[in-house]
């Protein structure tokens, strides 16, 4: 699969993530809606896993949603902001606390064949290789495993990227993969019966400022290679604010997502060299400090 036009700059999402950690709560209300219908859906499956992976955890909601639905299962939480993972470990009982992984999705410090359910809302669009990724998730991964995702397609902010688009040729707005290509990759990575399905949900605003703020207080503004790396001017500003307003309908503007529901199954794995290993028993008592990272 060829590289998404406009890669993500991983350290600068990291950074964006991190700072994003103490207010992220106050306006994830697309994410949670999202996690909670992912959730729902695996009341469908049949399936007791003993160990399960919730990848791309943020401050840990829907961690501890599994524990609670899957009292005798083992949770880990990962993701590549530390300061995420101190709120989802806080958010815990001391009795009922994940496990805590600060690491990269693409480089998970598991063993082989180690995890029964990988759980991952709203995160791999973060990839800037899905096949690896996907890879990546096959590993860890025990025969008969569930991987169950959700991520954004490339109708997702569709407004706000056209709106820049009329403005000038930076990238001002994340690229998205298609649902097809990313059950596509799916295959590639040897994952049996994947299921894909997309789901149109909009958020609307007052201002266009203030769908910009929501963003940088999710930490999931433009963080691509190919961004303006300098002060946006006033006049471009301005301009991309006028085509916005052509899209407002009964005093609002619209912001869309494409939100594509995702799940397959594990039936073989292939080991990542370079990876190191980490037994499942060291991380109840894991310790999180600052300066940690993947």
């Amino acid at each position: 699969m060829p590289e998404p036009p406009h890669p993500i700059d991983k350290g600068q999402a990291r950074r964006a993530f991190s700072r994003a950690a103490g207010r992220y709560d106050e306006v994830a209300v697309l994410q949670r809606e999202i996690g909670q219908r992912m959730l729902e859906r695996l009341g469908l499956v049949r399936l007791r896993p003993g160990v399960i992976l919730d990848v791309g955890a943020g401050t840990g909601v829907a961690t501890h949603d599994l524990l609670r639905r899957y009292r005798k299962a083992r949770v880990i939480a990962l993701d590549f902001a530390l300061p995420m993972l101190q709120r989802a470990r806080r958010r815990g009982s001391l009795l009922r606390r994940p496990g805590c992984l600060c690491a990269d999705f693409d480089r998970i410090p598991l063993a082989d064949y180690s995890v029964d359910l990988i759980y991952s809302n709203a995160a791999v669009q973060w990839s800037n290789d899905i096949d690896r990724t996907f890879r990546e998730f096959q590993r860890v991964l025990r025969p008969g495993g569930l991987l169950m995702f959700t991520t954004f397609g490339p109708d997702t902010l569709k407004e706000l990227r056209q709106s820049w688009s009329a403005v000038d040729g930076h990238s001002h707005v994340s690229t998205f993969l298609d649902m097809h290509d990313l059950g596509d990759a799916l295959v590639r990575a040897r994952f049996a019966e994947p299921v894909m399905d997309v789901d149109r949900m909009r958020l609307t605003y007052g201002e266009v400022s203030d769908l910009m703020r929501d963003l940088k207080v999710l930490g999931a503004h433009n963080v691509t290679d190919d961004r303006c790396h300098g002060l946006t001017g006033k006049g471009r500003m301005r301009a991309m604010r006028e085509h916005y307003e052509t899209y407002r309908r009964d005093g609002r503007l619209p912001a869309s997502y494409e939100v594509v529901y995702g799940h397959a199954w594990a039936v073989d794995g292939t080991a990542a060299a370079g990876c190191a290993q980490v037994p499942l028993s060291s991380l109840s008592s894991y310790p999180l400090r600052p300066g940690g990272g993947g």
